[in-house]
């Protein structure tokens, strides 16, 4: 019981931790530089991924996204959302878990929505959760591996890359994504 307290106290001391970080927020001008490089090793890895990039309606770039967890897992990180290209919003992603869990991870996301009303539905929500306002399908694809969009039907489609760290999880469900009040800073 002791063991489990401790397990649960330093969890929860992990995700403040990594929840006081996501208080310290970049700036607007920084998540546009980093979603930028993250694009770019996304074109640069998957064959095919400016091709479906252009074919969106829009997309959503999260260049970091940090998970940490211990028993208690929290991940979150800040990022763009791009239409024609351009960035019109600046959004967070955030989720937690508990089970067995022990490590930390780094990893970049980018989900595409395929259709304008799929794209409107998430625009117009406040606070837009995978698995219960919209479900997406994610694409497991590695470094050198092709993105056949002609294949790829779906709605919402979402791609993880670039992970580094001790934790795998490949999966969105439970996320959160929510508009940050970031445009005036980008003006």
């Amino acid at each position: 019981m002791k063991k489990q307290s401790k397990v649960i106290r330093l969890g929860s001391m992990l995700i403040a931790l990594l929840l006081a970080s996501s208080v310290i927020a970049a700036s607007a001008e920084k998540i546009d530089k980093e979603s930028n490089e993250a694009l770019q090793v996304f074109k640069e890895s998957i064959s095919g991924a400016e091709v479906f990039i252009n074919q969106a309606a829009g997309y959503l770039v999260f260049p970091r996204v940090i998970k940490v967890g211990i028993g208690v897992g929290a991940e979150t990180g800040e990022g763009v959302l791009r239409v024609g290209g351009q960035t019109v919003d600046y959004y967070r992603t955030t989720s937690g878990s508990i089970g067995l869990q022990l490590g930390a991870q780094a990893k970049s996301i980018v989900v595409a929505f395929m259709t304008k009303e799929s794209l409107q539905k998430f625009r117009n929500s406040n606070g837009w959760k995978v698995g219960l306002d919209g479900s997406v399908a994610l694409i497991d694809l590695g470094a050198g591996k092709t993105i056949d969009s002609d294949n790829i039907r779906d709605p919402v489609v979402g791609f993880i890359f670039g992970s580094k760290g001790l934790m795998y999880n490949l999966t969105l469900e439970g996320s959160k994504f929510s508009k940050l009040d970031k445009l005036d800073e980008s003006e």
